[in-house]
């Protein structure tokens, strides 16, 4: 099976051929365009730049990942399209183009969950058995979910106020280090102090699996304000001590999940999967694989290039879902919000809203 991703949620524009054969799932081609350039001037990502963007670019990309992968449309069996969650001017661009492609082509099409996309990889990458603990740790979503199967998810954890990935974008601009955030954080905390500054750890030592940032982040801005204005070793110090506080919250919840799955399962595989842009950051990498040791377990990180948005993912998703799952019609709608685990609760950063569409 050989199947077109297309993925347009955020200020990626990307496009990719996957093919399943007999041992398992082959990347043919995997293009993404950045519109960090675009953005940059503003600190963050502005939601119609964005769209016009993937507008302007998805056409070319799509000819280009198909030329990559050596495919005429005769070859493509199927064809992948992030539908949520993500900024619905972009999800709009990627839907309406996978629709106009499978009406020319007679392709049937699938509208896949961005998340489902960053769970399902790293049976892409390290064919991986369900069920495994997965931390999806992005700008939008801080989770632990179980990954029971295809299409069966149980969020075990949230954030309660920010998601992980957005605490370091607002560091980052806090800080006037540019954007994107998370990176230039990171290289920032490369030549700091991270013992300077005890910032908080909220709802750490407590019986607590959910987290939360909002503290973290506020105290950050008050350390800042009061030693304003800033030299380039008081940001580094700052930006090592919020990393440190970062990783230390997530070894804390790490262990008490590890736990909690190694009491509620008999037979699992004893592996902690990372996924999400933030798992790009060394640190946090370095400090759950040493968590998961300790446990004996193991940590999957798929690649770098598979962390961040791609249509990879999504091809591969589609191929995960095929056999159990029909295909999408015309009257399908992209969704802004869209929760892994449509049973949770609602809790702030769950990605559902108070009411369920």
């Amino acid at each position: 099976m050989r199947v077109l991703g297309i993925e347009t949620s955020c200020d990626e524009t990307a496009a990719a051929v996957v093919e399943r054969s007999a041992d398992g799932g082959r990347i043919l081609s995997n293009c993404v365009h950045s519109q960090i350039a675009d953005h940059a001037a503003f600190g963050g990502v502005v939601p119609e730049i964005a769209a016009r963007s993937h507008l302007s670019r998805l056409d070319g990309l799509i000819s280009r990942a198909m030329e990559d992968a050596h495919c005429g449309w005769s070859d493509i069996d199927a064809i992948a399209v992030t539908a949520g969650p993500g900024l619905i001017g972009g999800l709009l661009t990627g839907v309406m183009t996978a629709k106009a492609l499978s009406a020319a082509t007679g392709i049937p099409y699938h509208a896949i969950n961005h998340l489902e996309g960053h769970a399902l990889t790293p049976r892409l990458t390290h064919g991986l058995a369900f069920p495994y603990l997965l931390l999806l740790v992005s700008g939008g979503h801080t989770q632990f979910v179980e990954v029971r199967s295809v299409g069966d998810y149980r969020r075990l954890a949230t954030t309660i106020d920010d998601a992980l990935g957005e605490a370091f974008d607002k560091t980052a601009k806090l800080l006037s280090l540019g954007y994107p955030g998370g990176p230039q954080v990171e290289q920032a905390a490369g030549t700091g102090d991270p013992q300077r500054f005890d910032f908080p750890r909220p709802l750490s030592g407590k019986d607590e699996v959910n987290f939360s940032f909002s503290g973290l982040k506020t105290a950050v801005r008050q350390t800042a304000n009061r030693l304003a204005p800033l030299s380039d070793a008081d940001v580094a110090d700052i930006c090592a001590s919020f990393q440190l506080a970062i990783t230390d919250i997530l070894r804390d919840r790490t262990q008490k999940m590890i736990r909690h799955f190694d009491d509620a399962h008999e037979t699992h595989i004893r592996a902690l999967v990372v996924a999400g842009g933030v798992a790009a950051n060394k640190a946090i990498r370095s400090a759950l694989e040493q968590v998961a040791a300790e446990h004996g377990w193991k940590l999957v990180a798929p690649p770098l290039e598979l962390c961040t948005d791609n249509a990879a993912m999504i091809a591969w998703a589609a191929i995960e879902r095929a056999d159990g799952f029909p295909p999408s019609g015309p009257e399908l709608a992209p969704r802004s919000r869209w929760p892994l685990d449509e049973r949770a609760s609602g809790l702030i950063g769950s990605g559902k809203r108070g009411v369920k569409a």
